[in-house]
């Protein structure tokens, strides 16, 4: 009996490190929440982009940057509100005249009537129009209408259409929510880096200006369906170089 006991055990602790560390191993290949977002912010402009009728082509060819808030929730806590995760990706080079390149993650929040979307899941699409927009939101938190100039953007063929004052904002933006897509107004919201975000993304403390002005680092796997959307729809950048 003693033996055989022995035996057992002895099977048994053989296998005690496999099992410990198999666990450790699965979890070590499964993207933590904000890789998730950045899988779910290139879902989201796959599915926007290949619509020509959402946003127009020659703004997104026009824009230095886009942000993308997937999946922005509603809230109610004794005045309504809302706050999203996403990422921004700005075109590479000093005049953002190169491919896109690796994305800052970004918290958009906000309250009031730019928010009211009827309690549904939104996602939400920012045209980035000059330098002085993106480096606005690089470097702190932006109130949107205030800190700069934001507009609701005009969708498909209503492009030709717009007005001097939306052709003119330096933020675009854009909603889609139950499949419907459409300019919107977020003025009064605001938009920060989520330098947690990048942290857990990029695995060290990093500055937003150093990923999206600088090339501190490439693009993550979990970014590459974004980026490679962005760079089929518009490769270059039909602005005049800043």
């Amino acid at each position: 009996m003693r033996r055989m006991f022995t035996l057992v055990l002895g099977v048994v602790l053989t296998g005690l490190p496999t099992l410990l560390t198999a666990p450790r191993a699965h979890a070590a290949d499964k993207p933590n929440k904000d890789e998730q977002r950045l899988q779910n912010a290139g879902e989201v402009m796959k599915e926007i982009l290949d619509i020509p009728d959402d946003i127009p082509q020659d703004l997104l060819d026009k824009a230095d940057c886009v942000i993308v808030i997937p999946s922005v929730l509603k809230f109610a806590i004794g005045i309504s509100g809302s706050y999203g995760r996403g990422a921004m990706t700005c075109r590479s080079g000093p005049n953002f005249q190169g491919p896109w390149g690796a994305p800052t993650m970004m918290a958009l929040e906000g309250g009031g009537v730019g928010f009211q979307l009827g309690g549904q899941a939104t996602d939400f699409v920012l045209l980035v129009m000059n330098p002085r927009g993106a480096n606005g939101i690089l470097t702190s938190k932006v109130k949107l209408g205030a800190d700069a100039a934001a507009a609701a953007g005009p969708k498909g063929r209503d492009a030709a259409a717009a007005t001097d004052a939306t052709l003119r904002a330096e933020i675009l933006t854009y909603s889609r929510s139950r499949g419907l897509f459409a300019g919107v107004s977020l003025e009064g919201s605001t938009l920060r880096p989520d330098n947690s975000g990048n942290e857990a993304v990029y695995g060290k403390k990093i500055d937003a200006k150093d990923i999206v002005l600088k090339g501190a680092v490439g693009v993550p796997q979990a970014a590459q369906l974004m980026i490679d959307t962005l760079q089929k729809h518009s490769p270059k950048n039909h602005s005049d170089a800043k």
